[in-house]
């Protein structure tokens, strides 16, 4: 008769007095293999060969061969306690990658090994204490520490012929961040939330929560979904304590709700440091007592609360101690890492103690990296401090610079970076310092001029200001911060100075001063402006409420402070489609004038567009200019001097035709004088004097040329 031994291995024999099972895995095809005439070893038949190898047995023939499912709950002997039974254990995590197919399990020195033991109700035994030392009523190793205790057993293994080889190998192995030394696993005992009583109510709130990217949503969710249960507790000198006590005489816990009650009184009179002060007398008063044998012998739980359930509370502590605060929050606000933290452990505590999430948002951003992508790092030098970049640039920079990127990616940040930042910003101080600067004489309470009376021009831009503070607000209440910045750079790039406030330069400087076509102009430039100054001002602080202030000057009942009005609501009765749609068709005009413009400059016919005479062959496009604009208008539009739409073009000038919309011009000098006063020139105008236009509004003005 043969005697049959399962094979195991480890990388850790001091674990092995903890030893109460053989994990195997339930579909591995397992062999009984004879080893002379009196041994039969258990091993996986795929690692049979590599076996032999390390241990050098002359292995038979398998006499069988079984899937580890039917080895399920057969028992063998310890290695060295003879008394002590092992149980065969079925784990999926048993591998083929090395050993014997067969793992050792300690349930208190191993995660797996732990969750293996609590599936097949296995003592939690951890013979380890503190200091990592064997107990001293541990057999065989009682008092030794982990390295005496592992050269022991070798030698107790060897001795009874249970070692079938040993060595040094290199491997994995988790190790302390500061001594540089093995990590030791012990089980302990802990406090934990039972994560698994409202798990699905969890998720069911996940669901009901607005996660800002959406994706955030899906992580959390599969993060919760797998999670196991939340170990509370924690082991360190100070810290928030839990409020519970242990009977000396019948050993039970005392943490029931009147007792946790007369704690939270004595924390918010004296502080939670009071804990370690008083005795349990002090701190219960008529209450220090064991509710289940009425013993007087109580002792204090020496066990801080995990951190993250301090953070993960801060929703009760903040919002509800605040009279101007409500529960739940609106908003959770963190990096993306804080799916595993502070989101996820705010919302366990919720919904275990109120069924619900404390928060209406979740906003996830990314981390700050350099210009290529790059963790910042002193020793890498790609360190950019923020102080240095506000005593360069002002505080506005990194302002723009944060709400320009899309935070839902890491953040790049390098010089390059902030010096296309800087041009954006000048393009946007500019355009309010043009604004401004043709303000001055303009007083909104007088001198405003309704939409029904104002330019075409003018109302074109109004309409196109309220589509933008549309957006822009739509960007910000979806939290879509670079759009709003993006949108009002491109706004006033490319409406307002390449456009409206090009082509308004000759009624702000050469109407009548109190003219109404003038004050239209500036009647849809103090709109405009005061709209964008609202909507910069989140980003754009100190430069907004520097406006501000000038426009104060201006208008003294405007509020104290750009951040005392009120966010740009749309003017609906401003918006006008129709009109949106026309402007697209002349803009699309005027971008062929200013092309045949360019190339006329190009041949030197002309130096400023006002130089120019421009004639527009009728019926070169499919869009009829006349129908749009009148003649007189498509000269302002295109700030030239003179512009006819021709049938036939008479003497020839510089010919163009337009490869993008087949219009052909036909572009000479213009004739005449130039006026000294709007720089048109016109046959009227005398050498050196000034145009008609520009003599009545001097009669007007009492001056004489």
């Amino acid at each position: 008769e043969k005697e049959a031994y399962v094979m195991v291995w480890t990388t850790t024999p001091w674990t092995l007095p903890a030893s109460l099972a053989v994990a195997i895995h339930p579909d591995i095809e397992y062999s009984l293999v004879p080893v002379g005439d009196k041994k039969i070893y258990i091993m996986a038949k795929a690692l049979i060969g590599e076996v032999a190898s390390v241990t050098g047995l002359e292995l038979g023939e398998p006499l069988l061969s079984l899937k580890g499912r039917e080895l399920s709950q057969a028992r063998a002997i310890h290695p060295f306690y003879d008394e002590r039974e092992i149980l065969f254990a079925l784990a999926e995590y048993v591998g083929l990658d090395q050993g014997t197919g067969c793992v050792h399990t300690a349930p208190g020195h191993g995660v797996e090994d732990f969750e293996t033991g609590i599936r097949y109700g296995l003592d939690i035994l951890n013979p380890v204490d503190d200091k990592g030392c064997f107990l001293p009523d541990t057999g065989l190793v009682g008092g030794l520490s982990l390295e005496e205790a592992s050269e022991r057993i070798l030698v107790v293994l060897r001795e009874r012929g249970r070692l079938l080889g040993s060595g040094r190998i290199r491997h994995s192995y988790p190790h302390c961040w500061r001594c540089k030394r093995p990590v030791i696993f012990r089980a302990t005992e802990q406090w934990f939330v039972s994560v698994n009583s409202f798990r699905e109510k969890t998720l069911e709130e996940i669901d009901r929560v607005n996660w800002i990217p959406s994706w955030g949503k899906e992580r959390i969710a599969n993060m919760v979904r797998e999670r196991s249960d939340w170990c509370i507790s924690r082991q360190r000198i100070w810290g928030v304590p839990i409020p519970a006590f242990y009977c000396e005489s019948c050993k039970e816990v005392v943490a029931d709700p009147e007792r946790i009650r007369k704690v939270q009184d004595l924390f918010r009179r004296e502080g939670s440091n009071s804990w370690w002060r008083l005795s349990p007398d002090e701190i219960l008063g008529d209450l220090a007592f064991c509710p289940h044998c009425g013993g007087r012998q109580l002792r204090k739980e020496s066990d801080i609360m995990d951190v993250w359930f301090d953070s993960g509370c801060s929703h009760v502590a903040v919002l509800e101690t605040r009279k101007d605060l409500r529960w739940p929050a609106d908003l959770y606000l963190e990096g993306s890492d804080q799916h595993r933290g502070w989101f996820q452990t705010s919302l366990l505590t919720s919904v275990a103690a109120r069924e619900r999430a404390p928060y209406e948002m979740v906003l996830t951003h990314g981390f700050i990296v350099d210009g290529e992508g790059r963790k910042m790092s002193k020793s890498v030098g790609n360190v950019i401090a923020p102080q240095e970049i506000i005593e360069k640039y002002g505080a506005d920079i990194p302002r723009l610079w944060v709400a320009s990127t899309d935070y839902r990616n890491d953040i790049r940040i390098s010089d390059q970076i902030l010096s296309n930042l800087v041009e954006s910003y000048r393009r946007i101080r500019n355009t309010a310092r043009f604004l401004l600067g043709n303000l001055s004489d303009f007083d909104p309470r007088k001198d405003s001029v309704p939409p029904d009376r104002m330019l075409q021009l003018d109302r074109w831009i109004l309409s196109r200001t309220q589509r933008l503070i549309h957006r822009a607000t739509k960007g910000y209440d979806e939290f879509e911060f670079h759009l709003p910045t993006y949108m009002i750079h491109h706004f006033c790039v490319n409406e307002l100075s390449a456009v409206y406030l090009d082509v308004c330069k000759d009624r702000l400087y050469a109407e009548d001063r109190d003219g109404e076509a003038r004050r239209s102009c500036q009647t849809a430039m103090w709109i405009i402006l005061r709209a964008l100054t609202e909507m910069l001002a989140p980003v754009l602080s100190f430069t907004s409420e520097e406006i501000w202030q000038e426009m104060r000057s201006m208008d003294p009942t405007l509020p104290e402070s750009v951040f005392l009005s009120n966010w740009p609501a749309v003017d609906r009765s401003m918006l006008d489609r129709d009109l949106d749609t026309r402007w697209v068709k002349i803009l699309s005009f005027r971008g062929a004038i200013s092309r045949a413009l360019e190339s006329a400059r190009t041949a030197g016919i002309i130096g400023h567009s006002l130089d120019a005479r421009v004639e527009v062959l009728k019926g070169g496009t499919e869009v009829d200019p006349t129908l749009l604009l009148a003649e007189e208008e498509w000269a302002v539009l295109s700030i030239v001097s003179s512009f006819r739409i021709v049938d036939t073009f008479g003497d020839v000038g510089f010919n163009w035709k337009d490869q993008e919309t087949g219009v052909e011009f036909n572009i000479w000098k213009a004739p005449g004088e130039k006026c000294q006063r709007c720089w048109k020139w016109g046959p009227e105008v005398p050498e050196g004097g000034v145009c008609e236009r520009c003599r009545g509004v001097l009669d007007r003005m009492g001056k004489t040329v």
